[in-house]
């Protein structure tokens, strides 16, 4: 147990700085939505941020994930953190220069032809982003999780002050001081969500300057064989995470080419189904928080005896903490949804889905370890590519029909695929013992405690009677986990003295 013990340690600094620092950046959704004068705004907003993940895939090619593999191996220890910054570094330059100069075709692709000043700080995010990954890379394979947890939180509460001070403070400031000094960097014309990204910029700007440290121990060392083989491993995981960011963000993008009507209700239609997608957040702060200290740690675990016996447990608890994360969210929607603004409520509906399906997305990350560990990437960017097939092609035929609802299905669909299609794949290449039939009644217990709630709400309607159902269900489900996994819990610090009792 002392691996997992590690891994908690390192997921609660990793995971409470990223919950802290998501869960402080989700504080924008209930500003954003209730300050933007439409939902047509956030829905530009909701279109520009579906496209930046996708291309960070591109400026850091999977060398992040490389960067983890080959540290672990004494031989590359003193090169492979130069020559990894330096190679970011000067792509960097290249992929920005090619993405500056066909910003009207990038401006096209995400349907904001007419907001040049939205593509180009974009462009800024993107690259300022791929140079602070590797640096920040480095925190978490030297197991540093206090300086990342600082910088994590930091930068977003810096983002957080400029949003507001730009779509907050500056418009009433300047309506009472028409003559103020902020008419100098604020214009009431200029499109709100321009300073959206204005904060979002500072925020990157000032991350780059917090890793400075970091950044101050590149030496000029670039490892050309080291650098080959990196490449090698890391191209397959371009399609991985291309596939990827396509599941997850790009159903924005498909909402606004597909959708028939005009362009203004297509953005609003955008912008309902981005700002309910942020009511699944939570099960995917825990993701992000596990994936943190998770990747580094399997690498490190693969060295070590029995390491599957590790990966199966781990797997475990893992489905077990966001089984109760979906009933928390799903069974106390009518609090959820006062975090955005009651002109977006009509696409409460696809929450559940939503979390559903980020459900299965946490469980093919746990799972991907088969293909990262014995060098078979490839295998995961098919996987990745058939979960890009299956969201394209229910989107396009759907969402003419279903509109954003289609969006959520297909997120659904393409998750749960990816999810059993590694499992089968995995068990045959790099075999580890789950506990499938336990984590699948689980999940399937958790969905039925879900459709309990939404009878019993729909049968006597009211938020008390919401609450109540809501809390006596969540506490039986905890209750019954906790009795079929006492001798695990049992295991663990801090915990365990309460089952051992």
């Amino acid at each position: 147990m002392s691996g997992i013990k590690k891994l908690a340690g390192q997921t609660i600094w990793y995971g409470a700085s990223s919950i802290a620092a998501r869960f402080i950046n989700l504080l924008l959704t209930p500003f954003l939505t209730y300050s933007l004068a439409n939902t047509a705004d956030y829905g530009k907003m909701g279109l520009i941020y579906a496209a930046i993940p996708i291309l960070n895939v591109i400026f850091t090619y999977g060398f992040e994930t490389a960067y983890f593999r080959f540290s672990a191996k004494e031989e590359y220890k003193k090169t492979i953190y130069s020559t990894s910054v330096l190679s970011i570094f000067f792509s960097t330059i290249i992929f920005t220069s090619i993405l500056w100069i066909y910003q009207d075709t990038f401006a096209r692709i995400v349907s904001l032809q007419d907001f040049p000043q939205i593509v180009q700080l974009s462009i800024f995010i993107i690259a300022l982003d791929a140079l602070n990954r590797i640096p920040f890379a480095s925190l978490r394979e030297q197991e540093r999780p206090r300086k990342f947890a600082f910088i994590n939180i930091l930068s977003v509460l810096i983002n957080v002050f400029f949003t507001w001070f730009f779509i907050g403070y500056c418009p009433n400031h300047l309506q009472q001081n028409p003559g103020s000094w902020i008419s100098a960097i604020y214009s009431p014309g200029t499109n709100p969500i321009v300073y959206v990204l204005v904060a979002n910029l500072i925020q990157s700007v000032a991350t780059l300057l917090l890793l400075s440290g970091e950044i101050s121990n590149v030496r000029f060392r670039f490892d050309v064989r080291l650098w080959k083989k990196m490449m090698v491993y890391s191209m397959p995981l371009i399609i991985v995470g291309m596939g990827g960011m396509i599941n997850e963000t790009f159903d924005r993008l498909m909402l606004a080419w597909w959708l028939p009507g005009s362009s203004v209700f297509k953005e609003q239609q955008v912008g309902i189904y981005n700002a309910c997608y942020k009511l699944s957040i939570l099960i995917t702060l825990f993701i992000q928080a596990f994936r943190f200290g998770a990747e580094p740690f399997f690498f490190k675990q693969a060295e070590g005896q029995n390491p599957q016996k590790v990966y199966a447990r781990v797997m475990k608890f893992f489905v077990i903490i966001i089984t109760v994360m979906f009933l928390l969210v799903s069974l106390y929607i009518p609090i959820w949804k006062n975090f955005i603004g009651p002109k977006y409520w009509g696409g409460l509906s696809v929450v559940p889905i939503l979390l559903l399906a980020n459900m299965f997305l946490g469980i093919y990350y746990n799972l991907s370890i088969w293909y990262k560990l014995s060098h078979k990437t490839m295998s995961g960017a098919w996987i990745t590519l058939m979960g890009a097939a299956i969201t394209f092609a229910v989107n396009y035929f759907f969402i003419p029909h279903y509109s954003y609802t289609a969006c959520a299905w297909a997120t659904f669909t393409c998750y749960g695929a990816m999810m059993v299609v590694s499992y089968l794949w995995g068990q045959k290449e790099y075999r580890i013992p789950y506990a499938w039939k336990k984590l699948l009644a689980y999940m399937v217990i958790a969905v039925i405690i879900y459709f309990i709630h939404y009878g019993i709400t729909n049968l006597w309607s009211g938020f008390a009677v919401s609450f109540i159902t809501a809390s006596i269900l969540l506490l039986l489900y905890v209750l019954f986990v906790s009795k079929i996994e006492a001798k695990e819990f049992a295991k663990l610090p801090v915990v365990g003295k309460y089952f051992n009792r």
